[in-house]
């Protein structure tokens, strides 16, 4: 089977589309027939370095994201079957014809999305899921900026946020109002036009996803005792001190029953993929790329089989 690989960190030159064997599922795996993979950038920040910090060791097979078909189920495992849709998360290989996934990191999926939609969900539905009800604790009527709004984390935050209740105010440039406020945020603030800080004011939950100088002026939009949760920034203790507010980082966790209860809001209509850009596996270095650049609308995704 092909699988993206790589044996040393640098850029996209370093990324490899190799033949290696196709796995086998132990007790409590499933093997998964990949039909598409979403290009997240954890992927691009691994094969720069960041394996290092987090104790990979090389040769490191990529890819955290996936959309497929059950092809084998471990035998602990009763809750799927061979032939069964699913999405989810993987450790590691999702860049490849097939993967190995735990029972946590996979459910079905929802009947109303192909592969290629369904691979541009779980992650980032996983990690604004997590940020905004898990750490933020956020609730109907409650007030809430989320930066980077037409990104794909952001996108979902958007639309979860809304399926919650919650007063939503997207942060995008002008070229992206109308796909932000299609989301059904209740405000749009054009970061290339307006100082954010001085108009978004008094929240009770920040959700950036952009990081260093938006991440530290973030913190003046929250109302003293707000949360603000970053996933790409390191927020300190004196940070949120100094503001009066919590500050947490979020760490995207499998969570079956999470995904699942996502997987609901997708069949009710109420959360919806934005695929940007679709690429074969062989364009894996051109994909990673356009995921570095950071100004991609919606997802990226490595398409691997049929996406109907």
């Amino acid at each position: 089977m092909k699988a993206v690989k790589i044996d040393e960190y640098g850029d996209e030159r370093v990324l490899q589309v190799v033949e290696v064997p196709t796995p086998e599922p132990a007790s409590d795996e499933v093997l998964i027939q990949v039909h598409a993979a979403g290009v997240n950038p954890m992927d691009w920040k691994i094969r720069d370095g960041a394996g290092v910090r987090f104790g990979l060791q090389l040769p490191i097979s990529l890819g955290s994201e996936i959309a497929g078909v059950v092809a084998k189920v471990g035998a602990g495992i009763t809750a799927l079957r061979v032939g069964d849709a699913v999405y989810g998360t993987v450790k590691a290989g999702g860049y490849a014809d097939y993967a190995l996934a735990k029972l946590e990191e996979v459910a079905l999926k929802p009947a109303a999305l192909d592969f290629t939609q369904g691979a541009a969900i779980p992650l980032a539905a996983l990690t604004a899921w997590q940020a905004l009800f898990d750490l933020a604790q956020l609730q109907a009527g409650q007030r809430v900026f989320i930066t980077a709004a037409a990104g794909n984390v952001g996108a979902l935050a958007v639309q979860l946020a809304k399926a919650k209740g919650a007063i939503v105010t997207g942060l995008a440039s002008g070229p992206n109002e109308a796909f932000v406020r299609g989301l059904g945020v209740d405000a749009f603030v054009d970061y290339t036009t307006q100082t954010f800080e001085d108009v978004v004011l008094e929240q009770d939950v920040v959700f950036d996803v952009v990081g260093g100088d938006t991440f530290e002026r973030a913190f003046r939009c929250l109302k003293k005792g707000g949360t603000l949760v970053t996933a790409v920034a390191f927020p300190t203790p004196e940070q949120a001190a100094a503001h009066e507010v919590k500050a947490v980082r979020v760490f995207c966790q499998p969570n079956r029953a999470e995904l699942a209860e996502i997987s609901q809001l997708v069949d009710a209509h109420q959360l919806t993929a934005h695929v940007a850009h679709v690429f074969p596996l062989a364009q894996v270095r051109a994909a990673q790329q356009l995921s570095k650049e950071g100004r991609t609308r919606g997802k990226i995704v490595l398409q691997l089989g049929s996406s109907e």
